[in-house]
């Protein structure tokens, strides 16, 4: 009897070992992603050609017990590698684990490598080549705190690989995941099987092929033991004989009708995919693949019951939760109205999604998906739990509906304001509730929900949770679809993080206030291209721009630039760092008819611009951000400390009766009023007098001021 290694994924490792158990092999241990057993040559031949759980075999060489000064190199060396593969044949190592003497795996396999090609120099005056990519043999070393484990790859390339994909959707489960998957669902066959989101196909694929009992490694071209010495080619043509005579013709299945299983999906090239994918597993005549919505199911698939075993997006970034959560919702109101009686079998990485299904667990297992940790969680769907088919929100805490009901009755408040002012865009709630720390922001039809950062004394479930409860009622209250909503994380910004592309969709959208329209893009950025506080200032400038040259600087997207031109401004220049936000301004102008040699846009530092220019203005705005070490910059620039140098150089730049409108949104920032009297400025704080309704709430949101001097 040898000893054997199988590896898999973590969550199928006591499937894999009963799996093995089922073939006469004797397990030994059974850790993460491993099960250790003993069996006979054919018995591991045998798992290689039949196993659907485990993704390699690996044979044990030999296990060395070793102290922390032990070297690969040394142990190696006394291993008899001729035994094991000619000189003739190419090899390659791996390394896994951790040891003192060892700085990484790159560096074990290097000395596993000089260990078997010396031994091979020594004794015959040759050495074998390497191949990393093809090798004739593959060795592995697993390193422990007592022990080097040497193995020699017996099965090669992973036997999830079975050879009928060549096409995938976007998040693909592995063929051995699948099969597991469907092991924990209960799925047996003959049982109806129905995945409502697809994809490529592989969980059905994987159980038409059981139900055909087809060996999953019949389809290979080779096995990496078939280039050992001492392979037992007759053992080995012998049980592949005997699993291509095991396998049913599909027309030799016990029901009538052939088809017992349903697929589909929304996306027509993974479809595609699918149907090529299951011709090339010789399952197609099996399976029906088709366009369909699992929001909007509109029959059930076979009049008896079965199993639905589904991978559903899950999504990787906080931003997807406004689709999912209706999408998780009302596929779970669709199965309701159809599926009594069956039962569901869903995998994902965000559990917390499970909420919106609205239903009662039954089991719950642990799997990775690649990288991901998942929950695969089945549900029976009995009379009792279809009952209930409302559509109201599911919350994590009952106090979440006081988030609703503050955002509804601002909302109620604030319509009517909005339509009386001429405005189609501003907030609805701005962390009202403390504990509910998000702003609510209304742009035309559109929401944007910026979450700020949790103090680090929040727990951080609690904190996801809120913030899913948030996300889960906002479409409601606001009677807009799910896909209107985009979510963001709103951190303190450094430098060049404030004009970072968050994600690339491209698309704007007109809104307007007091007469003025700009475009917003409410995906891309963390800010939308509007300040919504600043509305009143920008109104402002407008009343005050007629015949005046207006200077605008930290002028971002331009809007105040666009109000002053409105207002009648005989000249408006407008200075930003950004060429992104000042194409942005131009595209603003365009947007509003105004086109001119009066309108000039300026790309700069705007401290470095002030210093070399030389004309007079009648109106300047200064709106600088409140830190930034930009790289275009010479030196950081904070507001708190630089304010004062910043409005003085203003001075030479001021026509007689010129006027300065400052503002900034640091939290707590107090203007040097001593040092700017001292130096001729007559101040007046309207920071109260700018502030827009929409803002009443949070009466800190920024600081204005008008400055003259005499």
């Amino acid at each position: 009897m040898l000893e054997f290694w199988a590896l898999t994924s973590k969550g199928v490792e006591e499937l894999l070992a009963d799996e093995i158990r089922s073939y006469q092999g004797e397990v030994l241990k059974v850790s993460m992603g491993v099960v250790r057993f003993k069996a006979d040559v054919k018995t591991a031949y045998t798992l290689c050609l039949w196993s659907r759980l485990a993704t390699r075999i690996m044979r044990l060489i030999q296990s060395e017990p070793v102290t922390a000064e032990s070297d690969i190199y040394e142990i190696a060396s006394k291993i008899d590698w001729g035994q094991l593969m000619s000189v003739r044949q190419t090899l390659a190592v791996d390394c896994v684990g951790k040891h003192p003497k060892i700085d990484n795996t790159q560096f074990g396999g290097m000395r596993l490598k000089d260990a078997i090609v010396d031994q091979f120099r020594e004794e015959t005056g040759q050495r074998p080549d390497v191949d990393r990519l093809t090798p004739d043999v593959r060795f592995q070393v697993r390193l422990d705190k007592l022990h080097f484990h040497f193995l020699l790859d017996f099965s090669g390339p992973s036997l999830h690989q079975r050879g009928y994909r060549s096409g995938q959707g976007d998040a693909p489960l592995k063929e051995h995941l699948a099969a597991a998957l469907l092991k924990r669902s209960g799925w047996v066959p003959g049982t109806p099987l129905f995945d409502p989101f697809c994809g490529s196909g592989t969980i059905l694929i994987e159980a038409a092929q059981q139900s055909l009992n087809m060996a999953p490694g019949l389809a290979r071209e080779s096995f990496a033991f078939e280039r050992t010495p001492g392979h037992r080619a007759a053992v080995w043509q012998q049980l592949v004989s005997e699993a291509k005579a095991a396998q049913i013709a599909p027309d030799q299945l016990a029901l009538g009708n052939t088809i017992q299983f349903w697929g589909s999906d929304t996306d027509e090239r993974s479809l595609s995919k699918a149907r090529q994918n299951a011709a090339r597993a010789g399952v197609a005549n099996l399976i029906n693949f088709d366009y369909g919505d699992a929001t909007a199911l509109k029959h059930k698939v076979c009049d008896a019951n079965g199993i639905i075993v589904t991978n559903p997006p899950y999504g990787e970034r906080l931003g997807d939760l406004p689709s999912l959560i209706p999408l998780y919702s009302k596929f779970a109101l669709s199965l309701k109205q159809l599926y009594q009686g069956w039962r569901l079998a869903i995998i994902t990485s965000n559990s917390d999604l499970l909420r919106a299904l609205r239903l009662s667990k039954s089991k719950a297992y642990k799997f990775s998906n690649g990288p991901l940790d998942c929950e695969f969680t089945l549900f029976d769907l009995t009379e009792k739990q279809v009952q209930v088919s409302n559509n109201a929100p599911s919350l994590f805490f009952s106090e979440s509906s006081s988030f609703g009901n503050r955002l509804a009755k601002n909302l109620k408040q604030l319509q009517k304001w909005a339509k009386r002012e001429g405005l189609n865009c501003y907030r609805l709630y701005d962390a009202d509730i403390p504990e509910y720390n998000v702003a609510v922001d209304w742009y035309d039809g559109e929401v944007v929900v910026h979450e700020y950062a949790a103090p680090a004394t929040v727990d951080e479930q609690v904190s996801q949770k809120r913030l899913f409860d948030v996300v889960n009622q906002v479409p409601t209250v606001l009677g807009i679809s799910p896909d209107k909503m985009i979510l963001k994380v709103r951190e303190k910004q450094k430098g060049t993080n404030q004009y970072q592309a968050l994600a690339k969709a491209g698309q704007y959208k007109e809104v307007s206030e007091y007469g003025a329209k700009f475009w917003v893009n409410l995906r891309d950025y963390l800010d939308t291209g509007l300040f919504l506080d600043h509305r009143i200032t920008r109104h402002l400038i407008q009343q005050q721009a007629k015949d005046k040259r207006v200077l605008n600087l930290f002028a971002y997207t331009g809007t105040a630039s666009v109000h002053a031109a409105l207002g009648g401004a005989q000249s408006v220049t407008t200075v930003d760092m950004s060429n992104t936000y000042l194409d942005w301004a131009k595209r603003n102008f365009m947007l509003n008819g105004l086109n001119g040699k009066q309108y000039q846009f300026e790309q700069a530092d705007c401290l470095q611009w002030l210093a070399r220019n030389r004309n007079l203005f009648d109106l300047i705005f200064v709106d600088p951000p409140t830190f930034s070490n930009s790289k275009r910059m010479e030196d950081s620039w904070d507001v708190q400390r630089d304010h004062v140098n910043m409005l003085n150089m203003l001075v030479g730049k001021m026509a007689p009766g010129a006027k300065v409108i400052f503002s900034n949104n640091k939290r707590r920032f107090k203007i040097d009023s001593a040092a700017l009297i001292e130096a001729g400025w007559q101040i007046k704080d309207i920071s109260a007098a700018t502030l827009p309704e929409d803002f009443k709430r949070n009466p800190n949101i920024h600081v204005c001021f008008e400055l003259t001097r005499p």
